[in-house]
C-alpha cells in the first residue's frame, strides 16, 4: 500500500499537522486557492484526501471528475461542498461536529448579553473619552432575566444555549425546523424536558425578546430572515446569528437597525464572509465578531485532531465515524473490491479494509 498523500489548504493547529505527516506526505498550500485551482489539485491524481475548510469552494465544478477518496473538513458545517457530486464521484465527506458545541453555545450566550447591554458601545464610549462618570440614565439597556429567548433550531448547540439561558432566567422556547413548522424528529428533551416550549416559526417571531439561530444553510434556510420577519419581531427584539451567515439577509438587517425594527444584532457570521454588508460596522447598536464561535485552543485542537483522523481513515480507504455522505463509501474501489470478495462485510458496513 502506498504512503497516503494529503492536501492541505490551510494549514491546521496541532496536533492535526503532526498526525498527517507521521501518516503520509502532505502539501500545505501557501494561498487561498481559488475554485479553479483547486479543482485542478483534486483532478490531478497527486492527492488521497483534501483538508479543506468552510472558505474552500467545493462546489460540483470543483469536485467532478476528482481523483480524491475523501475531503476532510476543519469544521461542523458542510455547505461548501457539494455532496451530490462528491456522493457519485465516491468521495467520502467527513466533518467535526460535537466538539464545538459548547463553545458556540457560549459565543451565542456572549453575544446576547453584549447586544442587549451595550457592552460594544459602552465600551467604545469610555475610550473615546466621554465617560464624566455614573448617571442614572447611562447607557441602558435591557435585562437577559426574565426575558424570553426564542431558538431557531433545536439541535446540539441550541440545546446547550438553552441550557446556559436557563441559567440566566430566561424562558426559553424553541423551533425545531424553521421557517417551516415541521415537529422536531430529534431525541427527547432529557434534561430539558418541561424547562422549554416548542412553538410555531411565526409564534417565535413574534414573541421572542431574543432570536438566536442554529439552522444549518440551506435553500429553504438562506435569507430566512429577511424585512418580513424584522417587521414581525418585537421592537425592542434583538437577533444574534451563530450559525451560518446567509441565513440573514443582510441588507435588511441593516435597515432595520437603522429604522429601530429591531434593538441590536450580535453576529459572529456573515453573508459574503468576510466582506461585510455596507453600513453594518457603523451601525451603534451591533456586536460584530470575527467568525470566532469555536475559538479556543481546546476546541481548535479537538477539530484538528478529529480532521486529521478523519483524512487518516480516508486514505486508508477506512470509514470515519464522522462521515456525512456514509454511502458514497460503497462506491470507492475498495469497497468495490470488499464487496466482490464477500458482500456481506458491505451489507454489514465494514469500514475496514
Amino acid at each position: 500500500m502506498t504512503s497516503p498523500r494529503f492536501l492541505v489548504s490551510h494549514a491546521l493547529p496541532e496536533p492535526g499537522m503532526s498526525m498527517l505527516a507521521e501518516a503520509g506526505s502532505v502539501e500545505v498550500l501557501e494561498v487561498s486557492p481559488d475554485s479553479t485551482e483547486l479543482g485542478r489539485l483534486c483532478r490531478s491524481g497527486r492527492f488521497d484526501v483534501l483538508i479543506a475548510h468552510l472558505g474552500d469552494d467545493l462546489t460540483a465544478g470543483t469536485l467532478e471528475g476528482t481523483a480524491l477518496k475523501g475531503v476532510s473538513l476543519y469544521s461542523a458545517g458542510v455547505n461548501n461542498v457539494d455532496l451530490d457530486t462528491a456522493s457519485r464521484s465516491g468521495v467520502l465527506v467527513a466533518n467535526t461536529p460535537d466538539v464545538l458545541t459548547d463553545a458556540t453555545a457560549d459565543t451565542a450566550i456572549l453575544l446576547m448579553l453584549a447586544a442587549s447591554r451595550r457592552c460594544v458601545e459602552a465600551d467604545r464610549y469610555l475610550r473615546d473619552g466621554y465617560f464624566r462618570g455614573w448617571s442614572p440614565d447611562l447607557m441602558l439597556g435591557r435585562n437577559i432575566a426574565g426575558a424570553t429567548l426564542g431558538l431557531a433550531g433545536f439541535g446540539r448547540i441550541a440545546r446547550a444555549t438553552a441550557r446556559r439561558a436557563l441559567g440566566f432566567g430566561m424562558h426559553v422556547q424553541y423551533c425545531p425546523r424553521p421557517p417551516t413548522d415541521d415537529p422536531s424528529s430529534g431525541p427527547e428533551h432529557g434534561d430539558l424536558e418541561g424547562r422549554v416550549t416548542e412553538v410555531s416559526w411565526r409564534e417565535l417571531v413574534t414573541t421572542s425578546d431574543v432570536l438566536s439561530l442554529h439552522v444549518p444553510l440551506a435553500p429553504a434556510t438562506r435569507h430566512m430572515i429577511n424585512t418580513s420577519i424584522f417587521e414581525a419581531m418585537p421592537t425592542g427584539a434583538v437577533l444574534v446569528n451563530t450559525a451560518r451567515g446567509a441565513l440573514v439577509d443582510e441588507a435588511a438587517l441593516v435597515e432595520a437597525l437603522r429604522a429601530g425594527s429591531i434593538a441590536a444584532a450580535g453576529l459572529d457570521v456573515y453573508e459574503n464572509e468576510p466582506a461585510l454588508t455596507p453600513g453594518l460596522v457603523e451601525l451603534p447598536n451591533t456586536v460584530l465578531l470575527p467568525h470566532i464561535g469555536s475559538a479556543t485552543h481546546t476546541v481548535r485542537g479537538e477539530m484538528a485532531r478529529l480532521c486529521a483522523a478523519n483524512a487518516i481513515e480516508m486514505a486508508r480507504g477506512e470509514l470515519p465515524a464522522t462521515a456525512v455522505n456514509p454511502d458514497a463509501w460503497k462506491r470507492s474501489p475498495l469497497a468495490m473490491e470488499i464487496a466482490a470478495a464477500d458482500p456481506r462485510l458491505l451489507r454489514r458496513g465494514s469500514s475496514r479494509a
